[in-house]
């Protein structure tokens, strides 16, 4: 034995390489030619050493280095929608006073988030669809801008309403960023490197929340002498501008930057998806409407997501409520602070722990369970009167709470592939925005005619019929099933090959 192939064992290698994979194909005008593949294109090829070697036949799909890069922009562009989101409300006691506008309308500059992403992400889901991500991060990328520039000439104190206006389109523009994690993940990386990819992606919006809470605390300071409210204006005028510099500088850089999709699919299944019969939009969402699973998984991710808004909205009145001391505007900036660096954290782990056991429906139900407990301890922590306390219970509900949201994008691609990952990820967004209107307006509510013990202990309330409806999902997870059938191609064309040795 000399360790080489038999001949009829690599002519026969050729007949399954080509026979299964298609071979390797070039286009020139329509037409497409087989390049036959010897014995020595049969190797695997590890993504991890050598990820910019086209890969061979059905035992290694390309994948691209290019795709960190890709992956980078979007976290980028995420965090500075995201920002926006939060900016003002953690603000709320300053605005009203420069502006002459009651608490409600501070609050609906969070809530025209959730608003107008219901009616608009049908569109916006058919768009990324049919048209690719590069299309939609551009709008995105581009009203964003926009938004941000309008409210860099909204800092008079009777300009509310450009400033709103100017949120209003961020707002618009957040149709083409919530929904495209899944997406982008399943479009450019391996399996092995899918969950954690989402997570990054969740990453971005994260981050923007994150400087959403503390930064505009930071650099809007409060007035108390009437003769000084000019001051405010200033400072807001400067986070502004701030703001849509970098927004403009990253629109530039994903105009020449963002590519739609790697040259060659980059997993089995991602490369089946573009290579079956175009199903129309309507029928994904009528195949996604029939699906029990994914129905309980927009409830319950909608319950859990919305809950999470309405403590962010209500985050500042509630904190300056019960704690008195100068400095307390910032100390509520940095506990939305903590909730979501906890948050990311949490995201990060669970897309390690996805990518390591895909045990999709375990995990998710696990991180609902410990986001009601976390929900407990920070509904009656308030009452103790020490802040430090309030951190603890704070990160303690982040990790969980806010770690969910990865979890939910990677567990509807299983079990609604081969569904578009964009369309089923916007449809959890939209749930995400209507329980986000309820739960922050029924909260808010809540504790004007009581107190933030009640309304907190209803919102707990939503997050334990939301655990006990996630553990109704059945498991079944499609997309492995497709993965796999690669895996097994690969162990079988081995085994025959290895019985020709000489």
């Amino acid at each position: 034995m000399n360790g080489k192939l038999h001949p009829e064992a690599a002519e026969l290698q050729k007949k399954l390489a080509i026979d299964e994979a298609g071979g390797n194909s070039n286009c020139d005008h329509g037409k497409t030619y087989l390049t036959p593949v010897t014995s020595l294109d049969m190797q695997v090829i590890d993504p991890q050493k050598d990820s910019e070697k086209p890969a061979v036949g059905n035992e290694e799909y390309t994948v691209y280095t290019r795709r960190w890069f890709i992956l980078a922009l979007f976290v980028f562009y995420s965090a500075s929608n995201a920002f926006q989101w939060t900016q003002l409300v953690i603000i709320t006691s300053i605005l009203e006073k420069y502006y002459s506008v009651s608490t409600l309308h501070v609050y609906w500059t969070s809530m025209i988030y959730m608003v107008v992403y219901i009616p608009l992400i049908l569109p916006a889901s058919w768009l990324l669809d049919k048209k690719g991500l590069r299309l939609g991060v551009l709008l995105g990328s581009a009203g964003t801008c926009l938004g941000s520039w309008l409210k860099v000439f909204s800092t008079g104190p009777d300009q509310f309403w450009l400033t709103f206006l100017g949120q209003t389109v961020v707002a618009v523009s957040q149709i083409f960023i919530l929904g495209i994690p899944a997406q982008l993940a399943a479009t450019w990386f391996p399996p092995n490197q899918m969950s954690s990819a989402t997570s990054i992606g969740v990453f971005g919006n994260q981050l923007g929340i994150a400087l959403g809470f503390v930064l505009p605390a930071l650099v809007v300071r409060d007035q108390e002498d009437l003769e000084q409210y000019g001051l405010i204006g200033g400072d807001l005028f400067r986070m502004f501008l701030a703001v849509a510099i970098f927004t403009s500088v990253l629109f530039l850089t994903i105009v020449f930057g963002f590519k739609d999709q790697p040259p060659t699919p980059s997993n089995r299944a991602q490369d089946m998806k573009q290579n079956s019969a175009d199903e129309s939009y309507l029928t994904s969402i009528k195949n996604l409407c029939l699906n029990p699973g994914y129905i309980l998984l927009l409830t319950t991710y909608g319950m859990n997501v919305g809950v999470f808004y309405a403590i962010s909205t209500l985050l500042n009145t509630t904190v300056v409520a019960h704690f008195k001391y100068e400095g307390v505007t910032e100390d509520a900036g940095r506990i939305g602070l903590v909730i979501v660096c906890c948050g990311m954290a949490g995201s990060m782990l669970c897309g390690i722990i996805l990518d390591k056991t895909h045990s999709y429906k375990a995990t998710t139900l696990t991180v609902y369970f410990f986001s009601f407990i976390g929900m407990i301890f920070y509904t009656f922590t308030f009452r103790f009167g020490h802040i430090e306390i309030v951190y603890f219970t704070s990160a303690l509900l982040g990790f969980f709470m806010t770690g969910y949201l990865p979890l939910g994008f990677e567990f509807a691609a299983e079990i609604t592939y081969p569904e578009s990952e964009g369309t089923s990820s916007g449809l959890l967004n939209a749930s995400a925005q209507v329980f986000g209107i309820f739960c922050t307006m029924f909260g808010e509510w809540l504790y004007r005619v009581t107190d933030d013990r009640i309304a907190n202990s209803c919102l707990a309330g939503i997050l334990l019929i939301g655990t006990v409806m996630t553990a109704l999902i059945k498991p079944d997870y499609r997309r492995q099933k497709a993965l796999n059938i690669e895996d097994k191609q690969i162990t079988e064309s081995k085994e025959v090959g290895s019985s020709y040795i000489a």
